[in-house]
């Protein structure tokens, strides 16, 4: 902000002038003699002078400043203190100026009036012509009896030294960081040489450095070379300080920049430039302009710029300590002086206080400082601000600290509330003590000495955190408290029917566990797995058991999972430790028999932190988690009559042994009829009220509801079908407010309502050709019927949506899926196969194809992305294939001669399993004989180098498809018998199935053959091939 005002020891300085009375100041001959008497005055030390008395009163506003300056000190230390220098001091009593002696009598009033009127002398003769035009400026200088610099000498040339941050003001002091080393030597040199006068500048265009010290260095852009000669001397400003050094400090091992500290002492304005190393400019000494110091303005200013900086002084005290340094040393204040010590003060940027600079108009220079001190004193007033609300803030909570210290040691001493110790103690006494009973006695055992140790520590020491969290954890467990179960079989199976469909087998499971449990009177913990494909019910169903068996239910997803922490939790000498999930699950639910639903434990991660699958072992086995050990608790735990409930979409990614510890529930997916019922009474439902539409402002059809089954959501869960729904509704939604809107546009006074109105039934087409002809976009028709004024007034118009196969597309795109079935009547080669997928099962056709004729080239080409088992399939239905086809016709030599090409579309799908093997055999056999497969028949099933059919799954699946594609016929293992029995009827109906145990038996249903085919086996063209039709 300011630079600094006092060096910082006694220096030799030439052209100084001591204004003060040599009397009374001890040490002052001594220093005289050490220098030499033929040498100039000395400075002494500005912060350990004492300004002298003063001989006369100046004017009355510096008067005014000085002592609010000086006063403001009282107290404080700032002021002058006892025995320095034994000179009078001027007290300030009453308006007047009273002296006193402080310490010295020798020194009289007397004389110092004589020696200031020396002074005052030498002065006038320095500068007479600022006594004429009515300055005090000279004659006012020495009123504090301070020690000031004399006018000095006028070189008319210098050494320029640049200033970087803020310009150098007369009688201010600013230190310069100089890294021009010809520069400084050169300011050494003139220091050494007695002649310490140089021309301060302002460089132009220059940014400040952070930490406010002066570094000359170069423009931006000009990496770390130094300004000097020409270049400098264009960057300089035409106005500059006449300036003298007071001190140099150059670095201890020659390397850095030499710190020079500089006071100025008047104006300069360069005229020209005469050496560049180091920079060397003519300059001219300038002086203020003439001015009257009776004039009204100018003491108006003057007045008010002194009130301003009283105004900084109440705001800011280290404005205090700079204007009281001021008055002290530089003495009293005139005009020219008020203005640049008032812009010094200031905070202002370059430009500004070098305007202030240049300015020699004082009373000009007067308005431009009373600018920048208002901008200061709002700057001030900005800051007090912000520091009075800081402060608010922190003395109330100070405040809030102290007094809740004080209210709780009030409450301690009259006894009412105990210390942190206490208190936990018996609130985890008041915790435990409704299970105590039922709490296992070695439990307990742990809590009495857990709560007796942290008795004993102290409450900033880390072990009484964890001594109160494991007690915390362990007196919140519901130690022996179990909920009452139901065991009402009627009741289990109406909730598990409303709230699900089908899932026949999870059901019955459910009701088995209840019954067992009614006769035996209590319950025993299961693992049961649920496993199928992805929305079919899976997590749903086991919240759907907890409710049928009035458990609490708890669910926790393991997928992914690869800490074992999280199930056996942490040891309690980690920082942030936590049980594991179990543990929580009890705190959780509040019980010791809830239903733990830990999904998809297929998907179990393992990582750095050891195997979960393995630390699962012990948590799903019946025969040990009756005494899990939780690594946080780190005392057994009764898991014995939890029941968990495990959802898997692939059994096969689960482990082994943990598979083994399951009962395994296999959800296969739904069929069409299934997903209708689920859609109409569950998903329709909520759907609908979560768009906000009434039952009565839409109507979706079931032939679009089936359209959307079969076309759209053929997946085995009804995840899909659930989104497409709200889809639809949602877009019903939509189109109900925009004809809203059209209604309340034009003029209606309300909105559309659908209470108590006739409904016009219609296909959704129809609507909109009726609207078209009304000039309107939306399928949304408006009724209104004849107002009848004798039966309650008009009818509202009434809005009704239907929705049906025809429009379906309007509201959920254009169908994803279509029909598996790819030929009306399967070509020669081709057989329609049957395949399980996540979708729930469809139809797969094998292609076989001839490529080329002639001896030696009897080889196979497979194509269609298959895996490695179906192409093991394909070449084991190869081998079987010639081996039948010699048996039935030796004389075909089909297989030998001819280059086949085997494909199974799509390509882009990939495909394996081990049950296409009869399919690619008769599909082969067809080539070979000529002879198409029946119509409708399709087949699934592998088949072995000896010709046995070998067992497959997804029956109901692959049923299902049969049924979707319009097959009548479908051939099966034998082994699947058991399999299809166990189908609902509605999903067998309309099949002809037949189970096979030899490829023989397929032969003998895929083909229609004479009964002397073994003799007649040549192949036979047809134009119609279902027209081919051979009995056997």
């Amino acid at each position: 902000m300011l630079a600094a005002i006092a060096p910082a020891a006694v220096r030799r300085v030439n052209g100084l002038r001591r204004v003060a009375p040599l009397s009374g100041l001890g040490e002052w001959g001594g220093v005289r003699e050490r220098h030499g008497g033929d040498q100039a005055p000395l400075l002494v030390l500005w912060d350990s002078l004492v300004p002298q008395s003063r001989a006369r009163a100046g004017p009355l506003w510096s008067r005014f400043l000085s002592s609010s300056a000086s006063g403001s000190g009282e107290g404080d230390g700032s002021g002058p203190k006892d025995g320095e220098g034994g000179v009078v001091e001027g007290v300030r009593e009453d308006g007047a100026v009273k002296e006193e002696p402080v310490e010295n009598e020798a020194v009289k009033t007397e004389a110092s009036g004589e020696k200031l009127k020396e002074s005052a002398e030498d002065a006038k003769e320095g500068n007479g012509e600022k006594e004429k035009n009515g300055s005090a400026e000279s004659s006012n200088r020495s009123h504090h009896g301070a020690i000031v610099p004399a006018l000095g000498p006028r070189p008319d040339r210098v050494i320029a030294v640049p200033l970087t941050r803020r310009p150098l003001f007369p009688g201010f002091y600013v230190p310069v960081s100089i890294k021009d080393q010809k520069l400084a030597d050169k300011l050494s040199e003139l220091k050494a040489a007695g002649t310490p006068w140089v021309g301060s500048f302002l460089l132009k265009d220059q940014k400040s450095r952070t930490d406010g010290s002066q570094v000359l260095s170069a423009p931006e852009g000009e990496g770390s070379e130094l300004l000097r000669g020409e270049e400098l001397y264009k960057r300089l400003q035409e106005h500059g300080t006449f300036a003298q050094i007071t001190n140099v400090m150059r670095p201890i091992d020659g390397e850095g920049a030499t710190q020079v500290l500089l006071m100025g002492h008047r104006r300069l304005r360069i005229t020209g430039m005469l050496d560049t190393e180091p920079l060397s400019v003519s300059v001219e000494h300038l002086r203020d302009k003439p001015y009257d110091s009776t004039q009204d303005e100018l003491k108006a200013t003057i007045l008010e710029v002194v009130t301003t900086m009283k105004d900084l002084m109440r705001l800011n005290p280290l404005y205090k300590e700079h204007i009281q340094m001021f008055v002290q040393h530089m003495g009293e204040f005139n005009a020219s002086k008020l203005a640049d010590f008032g812009a010094a003060l200031t905070t202002a940027d370059e430009p500004v206080l070098q305007e202030v600079l240049e300015e020699l108009d004082v009373l000009r220079r007067l308005h431009l400082t009373l600018v920048l001190l208002k901008k200061e004193l709002e700057l001030s007033k900005l800051q007090q601000s912000i520091a009075k609300g800081v402060e608010e803030k922190m003395t109330g909570d100070q405040r809030k600290y102290f007094l809740m210290e004080q209210l709780k040691a009030i409450k301690k001493e009259l006894g009412l509330e105990t210390d942190d110790k206490t208190a936990l103690t018996a609130k985890f006494r008041e915790r435990l003590e409704p299970r105590r009973n039922d709490c296992p006695p070695h439990v307990l055992q742990v809590i009495d000495e857990e709560m007796n140790k942290l008795q004993g520590l102290e409450s900033s020491s880390s072990e009484f955190n964890v001594t109160r969290n494991y007690l915390d954890w362990l007196t919140s467990l519901p130690w022996g408290h179990f909920s009452e179960e139901n065991f009402d079989v009627n009741r289990a199976q109406k909730v598990l029917d409303d709230e699900h469909y089908g899932l026949e087998d999870v059901k019955e499971r459910i009701l088995e566990f209840i019954a067992v449990g009614r006769l035996r009177g209590k319950t025993q913990g299961k693992i049961i797995c649920l496993a199928g494909p992805p929305g079919v019910g899976k997590t749903s169903i086991g919240r759907s058991i907890a409710h049928a068996l009035n458990r609490q239910f708890y669910r926790f997803s393991v997928g992914g999972l690869g800490d074992v922490a999280e199930i056996k939790g942490h040891r309690r000498t980690y920082v942030g430790a936590m049980p594991g999930k179990m543990v929580q699950c009890l705190k959780a639910t509040g019980t010791s028999n809830p239903l733990v639903l830990i999904d998809e434990i297929d998907k179990l991660g393992r990582g750095h932190s050891g195997d979960p699958a393995s630390a699962l072992l012990e948590l799903l086995d019946p025969e040990q988690n009756a005494n899990f050990l939780d690594h946080y608790l780190d005392v057994p735990i009764d898991l014995s009559k939890v029941l968990f409930v495990c959802t898997a979409n692939l059994v096969e990614n689960i482990p082994g042994p943990l598979l083994d510890r399951m009962e395994v529930i296999r959800l296969v997916g739904y069929i069409t009829d299934e997903k209708t019922h689920i859609a109409r009474g569950y998903l329709e439902k909520a759907a609908r009220e979560g768009s906000g539409v009434k039952a009565e402002q839409v109507d979706l059809s079931d032939g679009a509801l089936h359209t959307l089954i079969e076309t759209y959501c053929r997946e085995a869960g009804v995840r899909n079908l659930q989104k497409h729904i709200e889809r639809i509704y949602r877009k019903v939604a939509l189109k109900l407010v925009r004809k809203e809107l059209e209604v309340l546009g034009t003029g209606k006074e309300a909105p559309l309502k659908v209470e108590e109105v006739p409904v016009i039934s219609g296909t959704a087409t129809e609507m909109e050709k009726e609207e078209s002809s009304q000039k309107t976009s939306s399928d949304v028709v408006l009724v209104e019927e004849p107002k009848d004024d004798t039966e309650g007034g008009p009818v509202e118009p009434v809005e009704k949506l239907i929705i049906d196969e025809t429009n379906l597309p309007d509201y959920v795109g254009p169908p994803i899926f279509q029909s598996d079935r790819l030929y009306e009547h399967t070509p020669v080669g081709v057989v329609m196969g049957l395949a399980w997928t996540a979708m729930g099962g469809s139809t797969l056709y094998v292609e076989t194809s001839l490529v080329e004729q002639g001896d030696g080239k009897g080889t196979l080409q497979i194509t269609g992305q298959l895996g490695d088992v179906m192409k093991e399939s394909a070449t084991i239905a190869h081998t079987l294939a010639r081996q039948i086809l010699r048996e039935k016709d030796p004389e075909n030599n089909f297989f030998a001669t001819s280059r086949m090409h085997l494909h199974v579309p799509a390509g882009a799908t990939p495909k394996d399993g081990p049950s296409a093997g009869c399919t690619m055999i008769t599909s082969m056999l067809s080539l070979a004989m000529n002879l198409p497969v029946k119509r409708d028949v399709a087949m699934t099933g592998e088949v072995t180098l000896t010709g046995r059919v070998l067992p497959i799954g997804g029956v109901k699946e692959k049923t299902v498809a049969a049924r979707r594609s319009g097959v009548k016929t479908v051939i099966f293992p034998s082994a699947n018998k058991r399999d299809f029995l166990e189908l609902p009827a509605h999903v067998k109906e309309g099949l002809e199935v037949h189970f096979v145990d030899h490829y023989s038996e397929i032969f003998t249903l895929a083909f229609d053959v004479q009964s002397d085919a073994e003799k007649q086996l040549a192949p036979t063209e047809s134009h119609d091939p279902a027209a081919t039709v051979l009995h056997s």
